[in-house]
């Protein structure tokens, strides 16, 4: 087994919420062995409490790929009213084309020391006190901690400075390394390709503003 193997396609798994075959299948035999004394009342039977569903939601809430900048998407959330808040978002790949991480980039106001922040996604079975490492092109690599971690995999927040924006704009690629928690002693690097992210940055900072100038005429009309 190669150490990659250890790595589920995570962010997949995230965006469409993956159920296995097997799991159907399993459900489906249960379904057919089912003893007669044990089957549905008359009135299930003939459909009266059956649920039929309904198509998925597309209102507000929903996200969406509303741009695509080459190895980026623009992604948004639908609101009722107002501008829709929006993330610079890239799925993290290995050698073998195994969906390993992700990262959402998002502009904060000016004013702070973080000109932009990221949500990064990576697999459970990365080593947290390692920490994840990040750098662009050949420049030194920052190590960010990680923040928590939950089913979906674990989270890094982290921060980035208006000149470490300006080199994202500037490099051809990052790299993000992670040590797996079953192979201490190995690293897993991913390319985070950084074509068209100079219009994918400049389009989500957009938004952002959009979004904040918003707001207040949101909150005049209120009241």
């Amino acid at each position: 087994m190669s150490l990659l193997s250890f790595y589920r396609p995570l962010a997949v798994a995230l965006a469409v919420g993956l159920v296995s075959a097997s799991g159907f299948a399993a459900l489906a035999q249960e379904a057919t062995e089912a003893p007669a004394e044990t089957a549905a009342p008359e009135s299930s039977v003939a459909g009266d409490d059956l649920s039929m569903g309904q198509a998925p939601a597309d209102g507000p809430g929903s996200t969406y790929v509303k741009e695509t900048f080459e190895a980026w998407e623009l992604r948004c959330v639908r609101v009722a009213e107002g501008a829709e808040p929006c993330q610079l978002y890239q799925l993290l790949k290995d050698a073998e084309g195994n969906s390993v991480a992700e990262i959402g980039m998002f502009s904060l106001p000016e004013g702070g020391e973080a000109a932009a922040g990221a949500t990064i996604i990576v697999p459970l079975e990365t080593l947290l006190p390692a920490g994840l490492r990040l750098a662009v092109d050949a420049t030194e690599p920052k190590i960010y901690p990680f923040t928590f971690c939950s089913q979906m995999g674990c989270v890094a927040r982290v921060g980035f400075t208006a000149a470490e924006v300006a080199g994202f704009k500037a490099g051809a690629k990052a790299t993000m390394t992670i040590v797996p928690a079953v192979a201490p002693d190995k690293t897993v690097a991913l390319d985070m390709s950084l074509k068209g992210f100079t219009a994918g940055y400049d389009a989500v900072n957009a938004a952002r503003v959009a979004a904040e100038a918003a707001a207040p005429a949101e909150g005049a009309a209120q009241d």
